[in-house]
């Protein structure tokens, strides 16, 4: 049968990240509540809203179910100043230097579209193994906080080193990358609501240990104006934008709204990229059409900008030892087209 000395005798070896002392030790667990087999926890730590945090989370619901639970919910909330300067923590401080700083020089492109479905994500990982392999030092930010996607899609099976309050972001195609996919279990969903998800997107920012001269740092926006859209645009001091669309028309229409709400914001628009432009058949060469035609066209003439690349319908050649489902080569044709694209970006953002 379950009980709260079972469960605090449970939780005694999970240590609070920031004091790294027990958290049984340090009277974090607030509360406990056991119904049945349901066990609920109100626990205190010195930082919340930190990818430490997510990484504490699944070892109090990997202990509690250990010890018997079937199912286990987490409240948090923030120890006061004396409690942690009691357990031998300190404010944050220290942290490493942040991408929200005056006088950081890198460039921030927002790959964005109106709606899922178009291909965003594959748009942000090849431009940014594009503009690497131009030789520009680059990073990306998985921003889709609920459909983040960007490890699986680079082939990205390693997880980020964490040190004290810093994080080391993983690097892969000469790209260094960070993503909430690192620090969720089992692919389990996100409920968290909007203020606890700006936290997370200004940790990315802040606590991340990203290169100094860092050239580009790709956002992969979600799709849409919701939240972590809204968040992004108004943390950023200056942004350029690259919106994704397909041919059809009601993509085309829906993603103006996003391109709208860069210019709100006083965000720079890139150009518009036209993904799933056409079907080449490989036997006749050939395009065919699947999507319509000219909701690129339409979608750039509307946010009065370019278009970037029309990229086609395809499929990266799968290379078993060295597997990323969604990275063309730089000798593919579509590789060539976001070769290209790359470099317009790169005049684009030198002018």
């Amino acid at each position: 049968m379950l009980t709260q000395e079972k469960i605090l005798d449970a939780l005694k070896d999970v240590k609070e990240p920031f004091v790294n002392k027990s958290i049984v030790e340090i009277d974090g667990i607030r509360e406990i509540n056991i119904k049945e087999n349901l066990v609920s926890l109100k626990v205190a730590i010195t930082q919340v809203g930190t990818q430490e945090q997510m990484m504490m989370q699944q070892q109090l619901v990997n202990a509690v179910k250990g010890a018997g639970a079937e199912s286990v919910g987490l409240r948090f909330e923030q120890m006061t100043d004396e409690e942690v300067a009691k357990h031998g923590g300190q404010a944050p401080g220290s942290q490493p230097k942040s991408l929200l700083d005056e006088g950081v020089k890198t460039t921030f492109i927002a790959v964005t579209s109106g709606k899922g479905g178009v291909g965003k994500s594959t748009v942000s990982v090849n431009l940014a193994t594009s503009l690497a392999r131009l030789g520009k030092k680059v990073g990306i930010i998985d921003a889709d906080i609920y459909g983040f996607s960007v490890p699986d899609m680079m082939g990205i099976e390693e997880k980020p080193k964490v040190q004290g309050e810093r994080i080391f972001p993983v690097e892969r195609f000469g790209v260094q990358v960070i993503s909430m996919g690192f620090f969720v279990q089992d692919n389990s969903p996100i409920i968290w609501r909007g203020p606890m998800l700006g936290k997370m997107l200004n940790n990315f920012f802040t606590q991340v240990e990203w290169d100094e001269d860092l050239d580009y740092l790709i956002l992969d926006l979600p799709p849409g104006t919701g939240d972590v859209a809204l968040d992004v645009h108004q943390m950023l001091p200056s942004s350029k934008e690259i919106i994704v669309t397909t041919p059809h028309p009601t993509a085309a229409f829906v993603a103006a709204r996003a391109g709208v709400m860069a210019l709100k914001t006083d965000h720079e628009i890139l150009g518009v990229v036209e993904n799933m432009a056409y079907f080449k058949s490989q036997l006749t060469g050939e395009k065919e059409f699947v999507f319509g035609q000219g909701g690129g066209e339409r979608l750039a003439k509307e946010l009065k900008t370019d278009i970037l690349a029309q990229i086609p319908l395809g499929q990266p050649e799968i290379d078993e030892e060295d597997f990323a489902p969604s990275i063309y080569a730089p000798e593919h044709s579509i590789g060539e087209i976001y070769m290209k694209m790359a470099q317009k970006v790169i005049d684009k953002i030198d002018k």
